[in-house]
């Protein structure tokens, strides 16, 4: 039996513009996907993804060797699983080379609609199964910047770059003074990346102005030493991204009478936002509906 293990993602700044080279700050989440590979005497893989309370999602049998899908209770997913199993032999000769059959088990830790990395995790647990490089695969399957990626291997914040081909991970040490003020609320649907991709291309124009501030944004907010500054930081970055998207901000859309600052993590309008605030925020968002809030220290690793 081999397991697998890869941590959820959080982009706490460089939302967009991580794409265009811009630095990013983002953090592993004490949530992730494992991935456990069991031999079995049938020559099939036999797969099921569990969810966060070991319920089966998602079943499928196929057969690799000749693309063939034997049963499943979701065809379009399976066709994408095979796909990534597929591209991972294209890029590892020797992945399931032996013919032999396996029963794969994945499980989340997380409800699937929170955005934390349902694809990367599985992208990455499925690269280190395959011993061949998760960026690869991600760029060959789902796309992206691939910071998520980096979250997954690693167990401290990052900042995240892309530099042509290149990508520049940098573990940093992020632990804010003031965390017991942060809290992370999702907006109970999920955000489709690729939409929120498709539509900041359409609307992006000259970055250079946006791009150094936003670099200069995410080195203070690991710097930051007061509630007060990250959150002027916080409103600084969403101005930028409302203004290059023409998209208007999570706080101004959902929450204008939020004692504190608010900003969208990742692709805008779903998925988890970052509240700061002195004053607990729980009953505030739970009174408008949003009941999962999770204080900082309970997300990330």
């Amino acid at each position: 039996m081999k397991q697998f293990f890869s941590n959820g993602k959080l982009l706490i700044s460089g939302e967009y513009v991580v794409l265009d080279e811009a630095v990013s700050l983002a953090v592993p989440t004490k949530y992730g996907q494992s991935l456990i590979v069991e031999n079995i005497g049938e020559p099939k893989i036999i797969w099921q993804s569990l969810d966060e309370k070991g319920i089966i999602w998602f079943e499928t049998e196929f057969k690799l060797k000749e693309d063939e899908i034997l049963n499943s209770n979701d065809d379009e997913i399976s066709k994408r699983l095979l796909q990534i199993l597929n591209t991972a032999k294209k890029l590892n000769p020797d992945f399931l080379k032996d013919g032999l059959a396996y029963k794969v088990t994945t499980k989340l830790d997380f409800p699937k609609n929170w955005g934390l990395g349902t694809s990367s995790t599985l992208i990455n647990n499925v690269a280190n199964w395959a011993q061949t490089d998760a960026y690869v695969l991600l760029e060959e399957t789902f796309g992206g910047s691939g910071y998520d990626i980096a979250c997954a291997q690693n167990n401290s914040a990052i900042t995240y770059k892309l530099n042509g081909d290149l990508k520049e991970v940098l573990p940093v040490k992020f632990n804010p003074k003031f965390k017991e003020d942060l809290y992370f609320v999702h907006l109970n649907k999920k955000q489709n990346s690729r939409d929120g991709i498709k539509h900041y291309r359409e609307h992006k124009g000259d970055l250079l102005a946006s791009i150094k501030e936003v670099n200069r944004i995410s080195q203070e907010m690991i710097d930051c030493v007061s509630l007060e500054a990250f959150q002027k930081l916080m409103e600084t970055h969403e101005a930028i991204i409302a203004e290059i998207t023409k998209q208007t901000p999570v706080k101004e859309k959902l929450f204008s009478d939020f004692k504190g600052a608010i900003k969208s993590l990742g692709a805008w309008g779903g998925d988890f936002v970052l509240a700061a605030s002195n004053q607990n925020p729980v009953a505030y968002f739970k009174a408008k509906g949003f009941d999962t809030v999770i204080p900082y220290q309970d997300m990330v690793l």
